[in-house]
């Protein structure tokens, strides 16, 4: 008669051991590949494309059942349609993730020097802890145009023989006062400058340092310090990722949010055959700045996508397009706050998810009264309730903090705006929006598990 919570650990056999096992092991290839949301899309085209899927080719004749197709939304963002035997005005299943993460990016002018000191300065880029990015190793990961317009893409600092960077702090023995500031003062934006070289330019008095960098650059990627205005620089944590855990049972690393529900969603949709419905895999940017912009989910990128999808089925009128959209199905896949023990002040133990427990199904995110919030109804709870106990699959119930504690959102109210069913459904995460993050093997197993059983069930 009681809820309890199932311990998935306790609850597998061997050969589903071995199978999250195996799982954790490619996710761990995947998270360090796709580093920043460019990188995470040619990942995803890369596999998908093994698994048959071609990009979507606007003047083809026809689609059919069975057929898996994809587009790109400006190499930042990408979707994926495995096209099912129910007409498609009947609804698609739809698992949606977003592939950005926070991080450092880099200003339109960043080179400066100070002190004999080479920088680059940054813009952050999400919600952080500005004190968390000091003193830690850091990659660079981007790409930038030449006056030439010639794109180079640019990475360093992941491999073992590349340089990394980092951003100094201020020594204990002189931090008296610093230590006295609130923790959103302690380290303030303009001082997270990265730190690139000190070796000064022969024959050079001003900016000797600054001008041996932009040397330094021009004669390898032949860029000049001017084609910056054209680059997207993301600057993230050279830290790969890790085993955790002396049992082995968990995985640290940088992106957890939300590469690793984007992760599970792409390793569902390759893995089912035959879909009834339509299946979606849905990748987008910017949700960690309020899902704005082009790449973002507010844009009409897959609104203008499912238009090309429907009239390759022969559906392209604007009834057939409503009905589409507002007879699908949506696990908005984002990641949620798992218990943390350290800090049991902010959360409410009943009603928030717990490492090893399974992915968490999310009724509501916002805050303040839940602000913001995409709030799923009770029918469609059950609906995927349902789905979920047909594959056996172990979830449970996650809430983003205790009521006045604070909050955040997903994706999941814009895809509503539709008339879609849709609750956010995600793995469970300790130190999210820190440098690198904690989850639970067990719930990112559970997780692949749920969203395959949400395409093939719902």
């Amino acid at each position: 008669m009681e809820y309890k919570r199932k311990n998935i650990w306790l609850n597998i056999n061997e050969d589903q051991k071995q199978e999250l096992f195996n799982i954790s092991d490619d996710y761990i290839n995947f998270l360090d590949t796709a580093r920043t949301e460019r990188l995470a899309v040619k990942e995803i085209i890369k596999r998908a494309e093994a698994a048959g899927y071609v990009e979507l080719d606007e003047n083809a004749s026809s689609l059919n059942p069975g057929d898996k197709v994809y587009a790109v939304n400006k190499n930042k963002g990408v979707v994926m349609f495995h096209i099912g035997d129910e007409d498609i005005t009947n609804g698609m299943n739809i698992v949606g993730a977003h592939l950005d993460s926070p991080r450092l990016d880099l200003k339109p002018v960043p080179v400066s020097e100070d002190s004999n000191l080479a920088y680059l300065k940054t813009h952050y880029y999400g919600g952080v802890k500005k004190y968390q990015w000091t003193t830690i190793p850091l990659a660079l990961h981007g790409v930038i145009y030449t006056k030439d317009g010639e794109l180079v893409e640019i990475s360093i600092g992941d491999k073992d023989d590349e340089p990394v960077f980092t951003i100094s702090e201020l020594l204990i023995h002189l931090s008296r006062k610093l230590m006295d500031k609130s923790a959103r003062e302690v380290i303030e934006g303009e001082q997270l400058k990265i730190l690139v070289g000190s070796i000064p330019l022969n024959d050079e008095d001003d900016n000797p340092v600054k001008k041996n960098i932009l040397k330094i650059l021009n004669e390898k990627y032949g860029i000049i310090e001017e084609d910056f205005i054209t680059a997207e620089f993301e600057a993230v944590p050279a830290i790969k990722t890790r085993h955790a855990g002396l049992d082995n049972s968990m995985i640290l690393g940088h992106g957890h949010d939300d590469r690793v529900c984007a992760y599970g969603a792409l390793n569902a949709i390759l893995d089912i055959e035959n879909p009834t419905r339509t299946a979606v895999g849905l990748f987008v940017d910017k949700e960690e700045i309020g899902s704005y912009g082009a790449t973002g989910m507010s844009s009409q990128f897959f609104e203008n996508t499912l238009l090309e999808i429907l009239n390759l089925v022969g559906k392209a009128d604007l009834i057939s397009f409503k009905r589409a959209l507002k007879n699908s199905k949506v696990l908005s896949a984002d990641v949620t706050l798992a218990e943390d023990p350290n800090f049991k002040g902010v959360t409410e133990l009943d009603n928030t998810a717990q490492l090893g427990c399974g992915v968490a199904l999310t009724k509501y995110t916002g805050s303040g009264g839940k602000g913001g919030s995409n709030d799923a109804n009770a029918e469609y709870l059950q609906e995927v309730r349902a789905a979920f106990d047909k594959s056996d699959v172990i979830y449970q119930t996650g809430e983003l903090g205790a009521v006045d504690a604070g909050g955040g959102g997903t994706i999941a109210f814009i895809l509503a705006e539709y008339a879609m069913d849709v609750v956010d459904c995600g793995t469970p995460v300790v130190s999210m929006h820190a440098p690198t993050e904690l989850i639970s093997k067990a719930d990112l197993y559970s997780t692949c598990k749920a969203y395959k059983a949400f395409y093939e069930n719902i």
